[in-house]
């Protein structure tokens, strides 16, 4: 028996997804390259054109957005100029701000790439890294916690760029809520906090973090070696399922003693930026309809390989993915 995609994407079109993480905007400025700078050897870019989008969690709140669902999004942003481009861009793509708090004492994480034609030649970032302070770690988990006890979201993400937002303290009372009101948690990691997510629902690092968190020697093809990597967070973390990112390999998923690897699609590769968001999102919509693990992997893979074909952090684009993935194979 299969699913079609379109009685999917209409379940989606119910849910309200949580998202709490560290959001940013992506700044790129489009050109040519004209000549060689006498200064230095690097190139000339003469300027085209340029445009502010949303990233970091707040690309995930489109792609939730874009899979017909509702996103909240839940973050702190500095209180500057970038803070109210960052709240426009979100008006305009009709995502409310109620989860997000500016603040004087952080500042809006902007990303700046430089690309002439489909060639990135340079990124510039200009960000904060340090934790949260207390008070505002507070007043975060004050503004969280009302739509988990009243269970007004299906699913929370949390989506961690170590950039300072996610917090040991935010991790372990937001897990414990949503445990106690049965909301599935989902976990797209970074480096510094990779091992205070425990007890969560889905655990997805690509390839890259959960070999150097774990201080393993494993190639993306060795399939009996990601089975043991996911045991080991299974008994370790207690974590439910675990998605490992394998870019041109595709996913591998396992739950219960069961696994799955499903290659990527040979494609055209432009940009892998906000592959990760897509996939997350993705999970979080499929986990809260109760797709299978193989179910969520198969779309999963089909969304991020799609997003990857685009250049610079974009949302899937839906009419893309009920093209590619007519149906999606039960167990």
């Amino acid at each position: 028996m299969e699913k079609r995609i379109e009685n999917i994407i209409n379940q989606f079109s119910h849910l309200r997804i949580g998202i709490v993480g560290d959001v940013m905007i992506d700044k790129y400025i489009w050109g040519k390259v004209t000549r060689i700078s006498p200064e230095a050897p690097v190139p000339v870019v003469s300027q085209t054109s340029s445009e502010c989008r949303l990233g970091g969690a707040a690309n995930v709140a489109r792609n939730i957005l874009s899979l017909k669902a509702q996103p909240i999004l839940f973050s702190i942003i500095g209180d500057d100029y970038y803070g109210d481009i960052f709240c426009d861009l979100l008006s305009k793509e009709g995502i409310k701000d109620e989860g997000i708090i500016k603040s004087k004492e952080r500042i809006t994480t902007v990303k700046t790439r430089i690309i002439a034609g489909s060639q990135q030649l340079l990124r510039v970032d200009n960000e904060i890294e340090y934790p949260l302070s207390n008070e505002l770690e507070q007043k975060l988990l004050n503004l969280i916690k009302p739509y988990l006890q009243s269970k007004s979201i299906n699913a929370l993400i949390f989506e961690d760029y170590d950039k300072g937002v996610i917090t040991t303290k935010l991790i372990q009372e937001l897990v414990k809520l949503c445990n106690e009101n049965n909301i599935p948690i989902l976990v797209d990691p970074k480096k510094r906090n990779f091992h205070f997510y425990k007890n969560v629902t889905l655990f997805k690092p690509n390839f890259k973090e959960v070999t150097e968190a774990l201080n393993l020697n494993i190639e993306k093809t060795d399939i009996i070696g990601l089975k043991k990597v996911a045991e080991k967070l299974h008994e370790d973390y207690n974590i439910k399922i675990v998605m490992i990112t394998l870019s041109e390999n595709g996913i591998f998923i396992s739950n219960n003693g069961n696994f799955y690897h499903v290659p990527a699609v040979k494609r055209d590769i432009a940009d892998v930026s906000g592959a990760g968001d897509t996939v997350v999102s993705i999970a979080a919509l499929s986990l809260a309809i109760n797709l299978t693990i193989k179910q969520i992997a198969y779309i999963c893979n089909t969304a991020g390989g799609i997003v990857c074909e685009k250049v610079g952090v974009v949302p899937i684009d839906v009419e893309s993915l009920l093209s590619e993935c007519l149906f999606i194979p039960e167990d």
